[in-house]
């Protein structure tokens, strides 16, 4: 059973691999942002199996501070960049209206 941990720990390294393309290469700060979530939960993932496969119990713990720190980072990320909001929103047609330039006033 050890080696079939060990060798899906070796599996989801290689998506974090494909993952860090992502981070290099991603058009967006937010396909950027989820590809370091799927490091976070990868990560916590290969750490419990490690843990299992080597009966190491201080390795859950760890995988407990890497699951926090996922959160604490994808929460920074919101504060920092915020939500998209869908383009059918009121705040979008509100920030169209003001950008609209005003005609100019000729009634004098």
């Amino acid at each position: 059973m050890n080696v079939f941990y060990l060798s899906a720990a070796l599996f989801l390294l290689g998506t974090i691999l494909l993952g860090l393309v992502r981070v290099l290469r991603g058009p967006g700060s937010g396909d950027r942002m989820l590809a370091a979530q799927l490091f976070g939960t990868t990560g916590v993932t290969i750490l419990l199996l490690l843990s299992l496969a080597l009966e190491e119990s201080a390795l859950m713990d760890v995988a407990l501070v890497f699951a926090l720190l996922a959160v604490v980072a994808a929460v920074a990320f919101v504060r920092q960049h915020g939500l998209p909001e869908p383009p059918d929103t009121p705040i979008h047609s509100q920030q169209a209206e003001s950008a609209e330039p005003e005609e100019p006033n000729d009634d004098r």
